[in-house]
């Protein structure tokens, strides 16, 4: 995942946590479709996916005929990402917040950039703004995928239920601001075992996407808020479930054009 060079290697012990929550394929349901019907890849475009994990975009970007490059901070994800995706696209090894400074990429060569459920986990938005800037030729597009900022706050969210009305609801306790907190799987009581590195997501109020990417050049041209790929389990509530997961979104994505 992206995030801040000084804290390069901190996914490297969480890694094997990491790989398996998302599976070996990766496919995230929701997120890589939504990812892939913004971007709009035509054949031969290049794209430059920053925070890669272990690599679960690569293959799409590759059956839509364009050309992959991901990069990562943590080298455990990089070396699983190039063992099972290396035949879609090339993996590096860098620092999300400061793309210049790895001297495989060149300015302005990238026709996209993405941020597939790893914009959360940077604490320096604004420079990561800025390096996928520099990433880009005019007129590249830069396509974010994240948790979303208005429903799904890590420790401050969940979801609840009415008995009176027979209704779930979604409970939010906080969200103008901003704060770090460890970062947990959806639905799992705790990500990773005690004391096995350290990882940390990072809350930020819709308001400061807009403002980091029209600071950093980029005019917003789509969004789609997204709901849980998952589905309730039979019961007396399932249908109030269902109803509550299909009408409140728990992922925001973003399209924006860089000027």
């Amino acid at each position: 995942m992206a995030r801040s060079h000084k804290r390069s290697r901190s996914w490297d012990p969480v890694a094997d946590w990491y790989i398996g929550w998302n599976g070996k394929r990766g496919d995230r349901h929701t997120a890589i479709p939504a990812v892939m019907h913004l971007l709009a890849l035509q054949p031969g475009e290049r794209v430059l996916d920053l925070g890669c994990g272990p690599g679960p975009l690569a293959r799409h970007v590759a059956g839509a005929g364009a050309l992959y490059t991901g990069l990562d901070a943590s080298p455990r994800l990089l070396r699983f990402a190039r063992r099972h995706h290396g035949d879609h696209g090339v993996f590096l090894h860098g620092d999300a917040t400061r793309l210049p400074d790895v001297r495989a990429l060149q300015p302005s060569h990238f026709d996209a950039v993405v941020f597939l459920l790893s914009i959360q986990d940077v604490d320096l938005l604004e420079a990561a703004v800025r390096s996928a800037a520099w990433a880009l030729d005019s007129g590249g597009r830069l396509v974010v995928l994240m948790t979303h900022p208005c429903f799904r706050v890590r420790r401050a969210s969940n979801w609840g239920w009415d008995p009176g009305r027979r209704r779930q609801y979604r409970r939010v306790d906080a969200y103008l601001s901003p704060r770090s907190v460890p970062m947990r799987a959806y639905g799992a009581p705790q990500a990773h075992p005690k004391g096995r590195g350290h990882s940390v997501s990072y809350h930020r109020p819709l308001p400061a996407y807009a403002h980091a990417l029209a600071a950093g050049g980029f005019a917003i041209d789509r969004m789609e808020e997204l709901p849980t790929f998952e589905r309730p389990e039979p019961g007396p509530r399932q249908k109030a479930e269902a109803r509550a997961w299909e009408e409140i979104p728990l992922f925001l994505a973003i399209r924006a054009v860089w000027r």
